[in-house]
């Protein structure tokens, strides 16, 4: 079987079992860079209109040739846009976002929407347009190389939280919240028709999934209390599942959020996700046993390797027999994509990414988990 027959049987989209426990891992650009060398390919990159976000949807030639079954896509820059210089190597990026690289990832440093206090400010605000001419022309040309054999998922993360707060700074927006400023919910109101317009225009180009998210919560509890996302976020998302499901009932809908988000997984169950990303290990709620018992019959799982000090450790033997752990526990019975829980960083050893693979491979026969 090919890569995108595996990842959907691996979700249950399709009859039977995979061959193997599926794989998908992203690149920091030292690694795609390294890799790329090794095995004789240029590297490809694509400009994500959100620059966190441009080693998710990069060097797919170079995943796919390393193992990954998935490849990512997603919304990049408008054609011929340039993000402006602003001072030393800071940029202005079209949201306005003043943003400074830094050896792991691009900080926002100036929040264009920092110094509103009224809908007013909100409403004069220019957001940029995401149907602009040339956003999505990687993303088509990467669909019509790959989808016939690899499982193609298109990227919308920073999808509505995240992404307001991005725009205002975080102290502010949660004070915002907290107060009931009447410009929160316009500036949602943005958020969210802007991920559903990239996340409508990724369904008509031909991706097997959609993935929604944003960062929810810290080691240990999530970043806002549940009541506060079920009332402010949760419909939200919902509305755009359904808006996705009108276009493509068959869509794969994944959610992610790094941080110890266990109390809201039955809302993403509700609203009709699929799928949970990361399954970040060594937080709170994220028992990978826990997880498959409770909610295995209803969604799947994406992730789960541990980043934080496992893969930088390079104890090899540790990595082979982590791997085989969380194959017998969340691939048991389908519902597991492998992968690490956050984009592998130079902390990690070239070595250290290899002997995950070959890991993968290894332990994800499902003659042996």
């Amino acid at each position: 079987m090919n890569s995108k027959e595996r990842v959907l049987k691996a979700f249950k989209k399709l009859n039977g079992y995979p061959d193997r426990v599926p794989i998908q891992f992203d690149l920091c650009r030292q690694h795609i860079e390294t890799f790329g060398k090794k095995l004789g390919i240029v590297p490809d990159y694509s400009l994500s209109y959100y620059e966190d976000l441009t080693y998710r949807i990069s060097a797919n030639e170079i995943r796919t040739k390393m193992g990954s079954d998935v490849v990512v896509v997603g919304g990049t820059v408008p054609a011929g846009y340039h993000p402006e210089p602003v001072s030393g190597d800071i940029t202005k990026n079209e949201f306005g976002m003043h943003m400074k690289p830094t050896p792991l990832y691009v900080e926002v440093v100036k929040c264009p929407l920092e110094n509103a206090i009224n809908v007013s400010d909100i409403e004069s605000y220019k957001f940029p347009d995401a149907f602009a001419r040339g956003r999505f022309d990687k993303a088509k040309e990467d669909i019509d190389r790959f989808a016939g054999e690899f499982f193609v998922i298109g990227d919308v993360e920073i999808s509505l939280f995240e992404m307001a707060w991005h725009l205002t700074g975080l102290e502010k927006y949660m004070i915002g919240m907290l107060c009931n400023e009447p410009w929160i919910e316009p500036l949602n109101d943005l958020v969210e028709e802007w991920s559903t317009g990239l996340a409508l225009q990724l369904v008509k180009a031909g991706v097997d999934a959609i993935w929604f998210g944003e960062d929810l919560g810290s080691q240990t509890s999530t970043l806002i209390s549940p009541e506060d996302w079920r009332a402010r976020f949760k419909p939200r998302h919902k509305r755009m599942i359904e808006r996705i499901h009108k276009e493509n009932p068959d869509i794969l809908i994944i959610m992610h959020s790094d941080g110890a988000v266990a109390p809201l997984i039955n809302d993403f169950i509700e609203i009709g996700v699929d799928v949970y990303n990361p399954v970040q290990p060594n937080v709170t709620g994220s028992d990978p046993q826990e997880l498959k018992d409770r909610y295995g019959e209803k969604m799947s799982f994406f992730g789960g390797i541990d980043q934080q000090s496992l893969l930088p450790s390079g104890d090899i033997r540790m990595i082979r027999e982590e791997i085989k752990r969380r194959i017998g526990i969340l691939g048991r019975n389908r519902g597991y994509l492998l992968a690490p829980a956050h984009i592998l960083q130079a902390d990690v050893s070239p070595e250290a990414i290899e002997e995950m693979i070959k890991a993968a491979f290894e332990f994800g026969n499902y003659t042996k988990c």
